[in-house]
């Protein structure tokens, strides 16, 4: 939609085909219908290192049309924003619809022309330039520039099957095996489902494969049916991912701002100050309650035994368990349930200025479709915006 409304901001007469019914379907899902604009980052250089080793490949992007020019296209037009917790950019009416409703009202300023329910069947070319596109229904669209913003694998449902991998590999493009990226992890622990809505706020979890620790991080997690998800699972599951197959283990840190010393003598002192008190009452002040009764089983610790028949081997096993409460990886969930999608167009092959094709003359990339994925936190919609204005903006400018 931007890339759309950017060329014909610039005076191209641009068509947009959409598969679906509607524009938007997968936005409207994003930040859990709230949709996480981008991130407070200002520097583009910054930005870009939060996309690993591909990131450089952004720096141009983030510098043309960055966080500042996003924040001003959509204020601009209504959107007020505010900025959350890890300086996530949110629509200040917390309402996903209201961006949307900008992009759309961009677009017919611009006269862009949407068709909706256009499945795109095939892209053929002659030579090293696109012909036209047919369609499912066999319709044929020509054109003189193409850009393709198809997204990845994630979230099927919304639409977004994975169709410009194969044409671009299908027009000569490398293509970087697509992987779901950013999506819950599953648990084998038997305990998970009593756990099931347990938010965990600034706890440290740390992930092992064979004992041997690979990734660390501080935030915010929450006990699922089947697991467990939140920003911070959510961030290190590409990680844990790349892990699997093999015997990978979580270590959740529940107070991590006590080291053991620290935290057995604050257990020990709380324990003397209710001496007659049962323990799974006295562990309330440092405990989720729901968390009490799993961890005292563990500990195999009597729920209702009193605090001053706690031994000491007891108390340091509920010490070592706040500490390091271990949870066991089975898998993860797949394309369905993943933010977004890792893998994609060599980004090699793609000019980082325009978003052109450096095989297709006339062919344009943006968004997931390329070979770009960031951590949780509005990160990937601005891949989405920065890319997709470049590329409409170049596909707009004649030779």
């Amino acid at each position: 939609m931007i890339a759309a409304g950017r060329a014909g901001e610039r005076g191209a007469r641009v068509l947009l085909l959409e598969k679906n019914d509607r524009l938007g379907v997968k936005l409207l899902i994003t930040g859990h219908g709230r949709c996480n604009i981008t991130n407070k980052i200002d520097s583009p250089r910054e930005m870009a290192e939060k996309f690993g080793r591909n990131g450089k490949f952004l720096i141009s992007a983030f510098s043309r049309f960055g966080v500042r020019e996003v924040i001003g296209f959509f204020e601009s037009r209504g959107v007020k924003t505010k900025v959350e917790k890890n300086n996530r950019v949110i629509a200040e009416s917390d309402r996903a619809e209201d961006v949307l409703d900008a992009l759309i009202d961009y677009m017919e300023k611009a006269k862009v022309e949407v068709r909706s329910n256009a499945e795109v069947r095939s892209i053929e070319k002659s030579g090293n330039r696109i012909e036209k596109v047919v369609l499912s229904s066999g319709e044929e669209v020509f054109a003189d520039r193409f850009v393709i913003c198809t997204g990845g694998k994630s979230y099927p449902a919304t639409g977004s099957t994975g169709d410009g991998f194969g044409w671009a590999k299908a027009l000569g493009h490398k293509v970087v095996r697509p992987a779901p990226s950013l999506t819950p992890v599953i648990l084998k622990d038997a305990f998970v489902k009593e756990l099931e809505g347990l938010s965990l706020r600034d706890v440290r979890i740390s992930a092992y494969k064979d004992n041997k620790k690979f990734d660390s991080g501080v935030g915010e997690a929450v006990f699922t049916a089947k697991g467990m998800s939140g920003p911070l699972i959510i961030n290190m599951s590409k990680g844990i991912g790349k892990e699997l197959p093999g015997e990978v283990a979580l270590k959740i840190d529940l107070v991590p701002d006590l080291d053991f010393t620290e935290l057995d003598a604050r257990v020990r002192k709380d324990l003397q100050e209710g001496p007659h008190r049962q323990i799974k009452n006295c562990l309330d002040m440092l405990l989720p309650q729901k968390l009490v009764p799993v961890i005292t089983r563990i500990a195999g610790i009597d729920p209702g035994k009193k605090a001053n028949c706690i031994t000491k081997e007891e108390r340091k096993k509920l010490v070592h368990l706040m500490k390091e409460f271990g949870v066991h990886v089975a898998g993860l969930p797949g394309f369905e349930r993943a933010v977004i999608t890792a893998g994609g167009v060599e980004l090699g092959e793609v000019d980082s200025k325009t978003m052109r094709s450096k095989l297709i003359e006339n062919l344009y990339f943006a968004g997931e479709v390329l070979d770009l994925d960031g951590p949780t936190g509005g990160y990937n919609l601005q891949v989405c915006w920065s890319t997709g204005y470049c590329a409409g903006e170049a596909a707009a400018v004649r030779p």
